[in-house]
Parts: structure tokens; sequence; C-alpha cells
């Protein structure tokens, strides 16, 4: 059984490459989908905003993207829970087009005093819904690829020692 010192680190480490794959996936799984919607002549907004935002002046993007960071955190402490195969995959789109797109509707939108769901205009939801969904699909690679990277490198055996080489 692991101590709680080895428990809160793995949480620790899960979260910090959650958050980093959700911002990665921000700037480029979510981008990409909010272009390819804006090409379509289906999204109400063109992707890469370098708008600055309050309270800082950070540019929009940016701000999205430390907001998709902590969505990743969520996502990598509850993705373990994901069933295994396509259904994976099927419930990282579910969670990134369900919860983070109900909190910008029903709660970002109004703290900017804009209209609750936006207006519910049907271009402003399937945009929400897919660039987010696309956006779980890319923290899932993303948290996929790192972890396994990592487990590649913890499990390397060193090679055998033979004449020649400087061993232990």
């Amino acid at each position: 059984m692991e101590n709680h010192k080895s428990i809160h680190h793995n949480i620790f480490k899960l979260s910090l490459i959650g958050f980093v794959a959700g911002f990665i996936a921000t700037l480029t799984f979510h981008q990409f989908a909010l272009w390819m919607l804006r090409e379509a002549a289906i999204a109400p907004f063109s992707p890469y905003n370098m708008t600055a935002t309050a309270p800082f002046g950070v540019p929009a993007v940016f701000s999205l993207a430390f907001w998709g960071g902590v969505w990743g955190i969520i996502f990598a402490l509850v993705q373990k829970r994901f069933p295994g195969g396509g259904g994976y995959w099927s419930r990282a789109f579910v969670f990134g087009a369900v919860l983070p797109t109900l909190v910008a509707l029903l709660v970002v939108l109004p703290l900017k005093g804009l209209p609750l769901g936006g207006g519910w205009h049907w271009q402003l939801l399937l945009t929400a819904f897919l660039i987010n969904g696309v956006w779980g699909i890319g923290t899932a690679v993303l948290i996929r690829l790192m972890t396994a990277r990592k487990a590649r490198i913890g499990s390397r055996q060193p090679p055998e020692c033979r004449p020649g080489m400087i061993c232990p």
C-alpha cells in the first residue's frame, strides 16, 4: 500500500501533466477545431484571439489556455475511470464537450455580462460543443503521450555489462 506522501506526489505529477496537456490542447486541438468551424462559416468567432483580458491584460487565447490547463487537471484525475478502447476516446470527447461548455455557457458568459447560454444561438452552441470536445480528445492524446513516455523511461533496464563497458 502506498504511503500518503507517495499518493500526494502521484496526484501532483498527474495534475501537472493534466495542466500541461490541457494548456497545449487548447492552443492546438481546440484552436484548430475553431479555425475549421470558422472556415465552414459556423463559428461566430475566430481562433487565436489576442484581445487583452481583464484583470491582467493577458491575450484571450492564453487566458483560455490557462483555463484549459485547469480543466486538464480535472480531466487527468478522472480519466482513469473512463472505459478502455474506443469508449475512452468517446468519453474524452464527451467530457470536454459537456463540462467546460456548460460552465462557459452558464457561469462564465453571465459573469462577463453576456446573456446566459450566449443567447442560445445554434452556431455558438455547436461551436462550443465541438471545440471543447476536440479539446478533450487532444488532452487525452497528450496525457497518454506524456504518461507513456514517462513509463518507458522509468522501465528502462540498464544494458548488460559486456567487456569494454563501464558497469556499476
